[in-house]
């Protein structure tokens, strides 16, 4: 049996190997930080902790979504909202009118995940939504569907405006990704086709899998791509000089 090489186990794996510099690292730390500092200063100042808990932990990982991965379709705006949305109501529904511990839980994240497909908004901590919702103590019972209102979308109204706030301080950056759009996305060198947005969704059709990568993010790698190509051809035809090397 061959021994699988380095690279082979990390892809086996997972692990993520594109490089990030240690700034975006740094930034993405500060504004996980920032966002859920807000969302308990706001939510303790408007809610009564003690007959309506003030935060959903289901915000630790939306905070990762927004925070690391800020251009990803999964952390835009109507998955963001929606998905905590559907499967807030969803897990109460639940918590309320299934009277098996062990299959409210279940059923709650189980529809959530079909709903949020129908509705196109996925958002994978909106599955911890659900789960704690209807997971809910007698505090959550009694608020019912008030759980929904407060804290969840509370905590996501938040959640959404510190995102669009922090992010814009970094011109690298883009949340919502929309707001990058205006100036079009990039193009490939000349001599390669560009590829069009039906290519695009044919492609995407054939997979028949969700890709946590916009168009937009396609269309430039694709163009740094080809340009790193155009660059690297360019530079082997070109001439070298007849002139001595200077010492």
């Amino acid at each position: 049996m061959k021994r699988l090489d380095e690279s082979a186990w990390f892809k086996m794996l997972g692990i993520e190997l594109s490089p990030v510099s240690h700034r975006e690292r740094l930034v993405s730390a500060l504004g996980g930080l920032v966002a859920i500092l807000a969302i308990h200063v706001v939510s303790a100042a408007l809610l009564d902790g003690v007959t309506t808990p003030i935060l959903v932990l289901s915000m630790g990982s939306t905070a990762v979504m927004l925070f690391a991965v800020p251009h990803g379709p999964l952390s835009q705006p109507w998955p963001l909202i929606g998905g905590h949305l559907v499967s807030g109501l969803i897990g109460i529904t639940c918590l309320l009118y299934v009277p098996q511990p062990m299959l409210a839980p279940a059923l709650a994240v189980g529809l959530s995940i079909g709903v949020m497909h129908y509705l196109r908004c996925l958002h994978p901590p909106a599955g911890a939504t659900a789960l704690a919702a209807a997971l809910g103590d007698e505090t959550v019972r009694a608020l019912g569907y008030g759980f929904v209102a407060a804290p969840v979308m509370l905590n996501v109204l938040v959640i959404l405006v510190v995102a669009i706030a922090f992010n814009s301080m970094f011109p690298w950056r883009r949340y919502p990704v929309a707001l990058m759009r205006a100036a079009g996305p990039a193009r490939p060198e000349p001599g390669y086709a560009a590829i069009s947005h039906e290519d695009f969704v044919y492609a995407l059709t054939q997979m028949d899998s969700f890709i946590d990568v916009s168009e937009e993010d396609l269309l430039k790698i694709y163009a740094l791509a080809t340009g790193r190509r155009q660059d690297s051809a360019a530079a082997r035809r070109r001439p070298s000089s007849s002139r001595p090397p200077f010492v």
